[in-house]
């Protein structure tokens, strides 16, 4: 087969659809998506690639247009968080490119999948200065696992597969791909590729044997899960096998979930906000065993807990570099965590000694006690995240899920949402803002009638607020909830400690987000007082149940002293 013939001065005919063949390379690369069992694609339009939006309109898939590509890329990067393919978003060359950039980081460093398409200028406008064009591979190469662009017209459908591929295969993460105008609207005359198998490693014999004699000889052992290749089956068989062997198992820092929260075995999460008991569980266990991800500086508090080699821990991971790694290997087995927990049926142990039960009951114990929400009464004076807490979580069913983004309101969340199920809890692990509503309307899109609760801070809050009128659009029914303390409360903690008397750059003057809730369409309630929050709380989830709206609590807590 031949490629198309391309010029410096080609135009994009725009009747290329209608007068082509049945197929063109901008619809091909819809076909080949619904080929791999895309549900939704996230994308803020742009002419750069008309060819591949004529295609959508008759497909299967479902356009989940949004009001910018940061949000789009957040969404696809959730997407990818909660099923076994990659999360999908769209964007426009330039300044759309430059928008979304901030999804493909979150999904390098949470080990996401997700494919991004980027429409480019067209071929034969390249290196002339020409509207909106960028250098495509120089922008993304050290921030994707493989960056593309297609170049020939019959390798639309190859192309496709090769990007579902390189985002799911070995440890998992984004992948960019370039389609330049001109090309998309070419002659497809090849058969659509089909999706290329995954592979998914395991535990070899000598894996299991070396696995099962550190823990015949462990008096601490201690599992921590993470990452975003799982199952829930894997998860579920995970749990039982811990459960049914008295084995702790930890979570690392907002990668909740996979165990649940009401596990006699689960001790809660590892990472930034963590009750020192946790903290301590690196330093006393004599055998770590890490499975879907590995012990980063967040786990190890920046690289300074656990870093004697003389220590045990056994590291799941697909990724030979072991990127982000601290501290000692003492095994690596290469498996994805679902042929892990296949393979670690075959391992049996005898029953655990007593100091084993022990340490892992008081583990659990104050895992409980840590976590067991605050009074439900309302104080008096201004309202409190303690109360709206303890009133949430009395209300929620066991497969609720929360999301937010970065922020000192997210330490609520951590602590006191019971994460009881798979894909309860989805957050940027790279302390993104502006994560939370995106997410929130994917979680609601995916499992429509499920309870999706966001906590957002109110600086986080107005980075994507705005994609609550995707939410509405879409019928996504998230309750959201805004923390106001009038700062960016964080950044101001660290001033504090640093520059003690010295606020500077982190204050903050709000709207009233419930007037902008209602006028995107939605449920809007401003809590000013604490016993004001049972009622508040009690019409936003009425509002979703029998009007079938996403809600929103604006919660006025009290700021701390203003600027000096």
């Amino acid at each position: 087969m031949r490629g198309p013939q391309l010029v410096a001065d080609q135009t994009v005919p725009e009747t290329a659809a209608a007068e082509g063949p049945a197929l063109t390379a901008g619809h091909a690369i819809v076909r080949s998506l619904e080929l791999h069992d895309v549900e939704r694609i996230y994308l803020v339009p742009g002419e750069s690639y008309l060819e591949v939006l004529d295609g959508l309109r008759d497909s299967s898939i479902q356009s989940i247009v949004c009001r910018h590509e940061g949000g789009a890329a957040y969404m696809a990067e959730a997407d990818g968080k909660l099923h076994q393919r990659p999360g999908i978003v769209m964007v426009t060359r330039g300044p759309g490119a430059a928008n979304a950039h901030v999804g493909l980081h979150t999904a390098w460093q949470d080990a996401t999948p997700l494919v991004m398409f980027v429409g480019l200028i067209p071929f034969g406008h390249r290196d002339r200065e020409a509207f909106q064009e960028f250098d495509i591979r120089a922008w993304f190469d050290s921030g994707a696992k493989r960056v593309m662009v297609l170049d020939s017209a019959e390798r639309a459908s190859e192309i496709v597969a090769e990007a579902m591929f390189a985002a799911r295969s070995g440890r998992p993460g984004p992948v960019v791909v370039g389609l330049p105008e001109d090309v998309l609207c070419h002659p497809f005359d090849a058969a659509l590729h089909p999706a290329i198998p995954v592979a998914g490693g395991g535990m070899t014999e000598p894996d299991a044997a070396a696995l099962n004699e550190a823990l015949s000889w462990a008096q601490k052992p201690l599992f921590v899960t993470g990452g975003n290749d799982w199952t829930a089956e894997a998860a579920a068989s995970l749990t039982r096998w811990l459960e049914r062997h008295s084995i702790p198992a930890a979570a690392e820092w907002r990668r909740e979930g996979i165990i649940p929260f009401d596990s006699p075995i689960y001790v809660g999460p590892i990472g930034y906000g963590r009750p020192r008991p946790t903290y301590d569980l690196l330093e006393e266990t004599d055998l770590l065993v890490f499975v879907g991800t590995v012990p980063g500086d967040v786990i190890t508090d920046g690289f300074l807990a656990r870093q004697d080699w003389e220590k045990e821990n056994f590291l799941v991971s697909m990724d030979p570099a072991l990127r982000g790694r601290s501290g000692a290997v003492s095994r690596q087995i290469v498996a994805k965590p679902e042929a892990f927990v296949r393979d670690l049926q075959r391992i049996e142990l005898g029953p655990p000694p007593q100091s084993w039960l022990a340490w892992a009951g008081r583990m659990r114990a104050e895992q409980q006690a840590f976590s067991a929400p605050p009074s439900a009464s309302p104080r008096p004076g201004a309202a409190t995240m303690d109360t709206m807490m303890a009133r949430l979580v009395a209300s929620l069913p066991d497969d609720a899920t929360v999301t937010f983004g970065a922020g000192e309101h997210t330490n609520w969340a951590h602590r006191y949402f019971p994460t009881r199920s798979f894909g309860s809890m989805l957050s940027a692990g790279n302390g993104s803002m502006g994560y939370s509503v995106p997410a929130a309307v994917v979680a609601s899109l995916s499992s429509p009638g499920r309870r999706v609760v966001t906590i957002a801070g109110d600086g986080e809050f107005l980075m994507n607020g705005q994609e609550l009128a995707t939410a509405k659009q879409y019928g996504a029914t998230p309750l959201v909830i805004v923390m106001d303390n009038q700062e960016y409360g964080t950044i101001r903690t660290h001033q504090e400690r640093h520059h003690p008397g010295r606020i500077s750059g982190t204050q903050l003057e709000n709207p009233d987000f419930a007037l902008m809730a209602r006028a995107f369409g939605g449920f809007g309630a401003r809590v000013e007082r604490d016993d004001e929050i049972p009622e508040a709380l009690e019409a936003a989830l009425d509002a979703i149940d029998t009007q079938g709206v996403f809600a929103l609590i604006h919660l006025l807590v009290q700021p701390r002293v203003q600027a000096y």
